[in-house]
């Protein structure tokens, strides 16, 4: 039996269950916590506190912001015509750190996957069909990741607006800067082969 108090081992259980954190470094993350409570603790709890009330999905994309449109949606210099499909917000976060995407997002929730049991109707895919008839979208780009189950759902999304006026693009799939390829994976090398251009 522990000798840790109930408090902190349910903290520290709770913390286990974030992704990246087993239950080692949750524990490691606590102590730390405790020992910097007014510094790290004591802010970061008010701030969690805060987000639980203010956070919430933008009823438009996906997004997650504080009110029903999310800063993206809401900006109307980002009304290119252009339209990222991305799954979840993570991927959202790291095109938006890329900087080069000028348009707006639009979340599905997910990829489709017959192991899980997700199908069309659990994702955003009549929301996407909505937003290419409502908001003038001329272009739809697929930012799926390169999985099985991301390929499927471009595919189905390719069926599923085949008959609208949009552009479909994916991004492209291959070497990365820097990468070497000794360092890649058969399939990387091989998407990179077919996305080939040239010089």
């Amino acid at each position: 039996m522990s000798d840790t108090p109930k408090d902190i081992e349910e903290l520290i259980g709770i913390m286990a269950r974030l992704p990246g954190l087993g239950p080692r470094s949750a524990r490691r993350a606590v102590l730390t916590l405790i020992k910097k409570r007014g510094a790290l603790m004591r802010p970061l709890a008010d701030t969690m506190a805060r987000v639980a009330e203010t956070a919430r999905e933008c009823v438009n994309c996906g997004n997650i912001g504080t009110g029903d449109l999310c800063p993206i949606c809401q900006d109307v210099r980002r009304a290119t015509g252009e339209l990222c499909v991305v799954e979840d917000v993570a991927d959202l976060w790291a095109m938006e750190r890329g900087g080069a995407f000028k348009g707006r997002y639009h979340v599905l929730g997910g990829t489709l996957s017959a192991l899980d049991d997700i199908g069309p109707e659990d994702l955003r895919i009549p929301r996407l069909r909505d937003r290419i008839a409502d908001e003038g979208i001329t272009e739809v780009i697929l930012a799926l990741n390169a999985t099985v189950d991301g390929q499927t759902t471009a595919h189905y999304i390719a069926d599923e607006i085949a008959t609208t006026n949009v552009t479909l693009s994916s991004l492209a799939q291959g070497v990365p800067i820097g990468g070497e390829l000794d360092y890649l994976d058969d399939g990387t090398i091989s998407a990179a082969l077919r996305a080939r251009k040239s010089l």
